[in-house]
């Protein structure tokens, strides 16, 4: 019974004591969050970082890390933090290396009293903790220290953990922007690294080098193999500082051969050496890839299903620079199915799609109806499609031109200006890329010219102009056209290349020669001219005025019967002159008109009946056009009369 009874009694004390527990934990954890959901005063979290409890002390770095980042001042607390860095728990460590990388430049002093006690850390059991005091050991920005950490590095180098190796290489770079003499030192790191034996060692690696001294090359011949059988394996951004490396290694070392291939084709049985010879100078060059390149574009083609998408892109730029026609066909599917990416991830898509089109367009013909724009693609990537369908549209098939060429007039109808105006310019770009469609493009472009917005006018107009160069006899009854549309346009720019046009066509045949008629319309309103159109203007009347002197002026080997020393065709024409005593001008072209003048009356009877050059209208014109441009305001445009 006694024991019965004791058991009993003990049963109740233990419930007690469960009960007192309960209650103190349900305290503690009511205070903790009370401390959590206010803010603390300075005295207060200073007592909880002075504190020899863990729990507390770990409370108190939460509250100033959080304090930390939301941008309120937390200098106060650094030595109350740093004298915490010796404490063995992990969590707490990592707390105060996060302040004391946050804020060792702001007290360099205090930041190297815990430098000791982060040095010891370095010979820690825990690889997490010497991975840990090398990074920051390196991210402290004081220059003093730039040797200790070099040190550490090369410990770090050597340790048996990789986590550690990748910290060193990490903290390569910052060594070197903390002091660039320690170079020398570490480039031997560098050249240690970049032969481990693991993987996310060497992508770490990799970084360091093109950070630190991307021009030696020579760190990389002894590790080529070992770099490229791990790249694979790498993580994503380890894959592209080893593919940025191995880019610019492989343009460096592997100069681009290539070698005659033979023509297949049945010989006769008397066909020697005569032809072998004839075979080798007239075969098909064909790219030569060294063993060692070869080695490195076939551990890239697996790249091109990464999930990381400058994976894709980086490896399409390799076989753009380095690989053959093949190796380039292979990354044209990736790179279109990142078109269905995020919009910054499709822009960049995109500019590599134009630099690989530029070189080998043909593969993306079979995908030209990804490249349609959508009425939510921003103005960038708009032009960035268009860019690409006139890149594409000489090398398809005659419907795939008709659709590209009826996208491109939908846009000419836009309500976006900036749009309809890379719309015109494509459509110029493929008339000049392909001669067949080039019709139906100007065609295209002709009906812009009616357009009640300006630049779209002018932008069509500048098209128009380049393609009739191409072909000016073929384009004659255009530029008439063009001209009926002066009365119209009002843009200064639409209407000076339009009568720039019509001066090159000055020289045609009479039946299609209308710049005298332009030139006389011109003239009338010369005053209410912009000055770009003023320019052109007098400059067409020189061009009218030119060729009527070379189609009437006698040939060279003969003296001419009608002029005389004193004639008017033989004088210069001065506009700037004082007007005679007839009258000036006027009088002067109403004594050429006037038969009974005196050279008319004095004339004999068997001379040549011809009038004077100076009573033709051409003359008339350009002399009226040089005196309008005498009394302009234009300084310019007087002195380039």
């Amino acid at each position: 019974m006694e024991s019965i009874s004791r058991i009993s009694s003990m049963l109740d004390t233990a419930r007690e004591l469960t009960l007192e527990a309960a209650q103190s934990a349900s305290t503690v954890r009511s205070s903790s969050t009370r401390l959590i959901s206010r803010d603390l005063s300075t005295s207060q979290i200073k007592k909880l970082l002075d504190s020899r409890s863990d729990r507390e002390i770990l409370e108190g770095l939460r509250k100033v890390i959080s304090m930390m980042y939301r941008s309120k001042p937390c200098l106060p607390f650094f030595s109350s933090i740093v004298k915490n860095v010796a404490s063995p728990n992990i969590e707490i460590k990592k707390l105060v290396y996060i302040y004391l990388l946050h804020y060792a430049e702001s007290e360099p002093d205090l930041a190297l009293l815990s430098i000791n006690t982060i040095q010891k850390s370095l010979t820690n059991q825990n690889p997490q903790v010497r991975a840990l005091a090398l990074r920051v050991m390196s991210g402290i920005r004081v220059p003093v220290i730039s040797q200790i950490v070099s040190l550490a590095i090369k410990r770090g180098c050597g340790d048996m953990s990789p986590y550690v190796r990748k910290a060193a290489a990490l903290a390569i770079p910052k060594c070197y922007r903390l002091d660039p003499n320690t170079l020398p030192q570490l480039r031997e790191y560098l050249s240690t690294l970049l032969g481990d034996k693991q993987y996310f060692v060497v992508g770490s690696a990799a970084t360091a080098f093109l950070e630190v001294c991307p021009e030696r090359i020579d760190l990389i011949h002894r590790h080529y193999r070992a770099l490229v059988r791990k790249l694979v394996d790498m993580d994503e951004w380890g894959q592209l500082a080893t593919l940025k490396v191995m880019t610019y290694y492989a343009r460096k070392c592997f100069p681009r051969r290539t070698k005659r291939q033979k023509r297949g084709k049945d010989r006769g049985f008397y066909e020697g050496e005569d032809s072998n010879e004839e075979d080798k100078n007239t075969g098909q060059e064909v790219q030569v890839l060294d063993p060692d390149l070869n080695l490195f574009l076939k551990a890239c083609k697996s790249m091109l299903q990464s999930r990381n998408s400058a994976v894709v892109v980086a490896v399409a730029r390799c076989f753009l620079y380095l690989g053959t026609p093949e190796y380039i066909d292979s990354a044209v599917g990736p790179l279109v199915a990142l078109l269905r990416s995020p919009l910054d991830v499709r822009q960049i898509a995109m500019y590599n799609i134009v630099a690989v089109c530029l070189i080998r367009p043909e593969p993306f013909v079979r995908f030209v109806s990804h490249f349609l724009v959508h009425a939510t693609d921003p103005a960038d990537v708009s032009r960035l499609k268009f860019e690409i369908m006139t890149l594409l549209f000489p090398h398809c098939e005659p419907h795939m031109k008709e659709m590209i060429l009826s996208e491109l007039a939908h846009f000419t109808r836009s309500s976006n200006m900036e749009l309809v105006q890379e719309s015109v310019r494509a459509i110029g770009r493929c008339a000049q890329n392909d001669n067949v469609a080039s019709a139906r493009c100007l065609r295209l472009l002709l009906q812009q010219i009616s357009s009640q917005d300006g630049h779209v006018v002018a932008e069509s107009l500048t098209v128009i102009r380049h393609l009739i160069q191409q072909d000016p006899q073929a384009h004659i009854k255009t530029v008439i056209r063009l001209a009926k549309n002066l009365d119209t346009t009002t843009d200064p720019q639409a209407r000076a290349s339009i009568i720039w046009l019509v001066g090159e066509f000055s020289g045609v045949e009479d039946q299609d020669n209308i710049a005298p008629d332009v030139l006389r319309i011109l003239a009338k309103g010369f005053a209410d001219e912009s000055e770009a159109a003023k320019l052109q203007i007098v400059l067409l009347a020189a061009k009218i005025y030119l060729h009527y002197l070379n189609r009437t002026s006698p040939p060279s080997d003969q003296e001419p019967h009608h002029s005389r020393p004193g004639s008017p065709l033989l004088q210069p024409f001065n506009p700037f002159a004082p007007p005679n005593d007839e009258g000036g001008f006027e009088a002067s072209a109403s004594s050429f008109g006037n038969s009974n003048s005196p050279s008319q009356q004095n004339r004999p009877p068997d001379s040549d009946p011809s009038p004077s050059s100076s009573s033709h209208p051409i003359p008339m014109l350009y002399k009226y056009i040089l005196l309008l441009t005498r009394y302009d305001t234009s300084y310019d445009l007087r002195d380039r009369a």
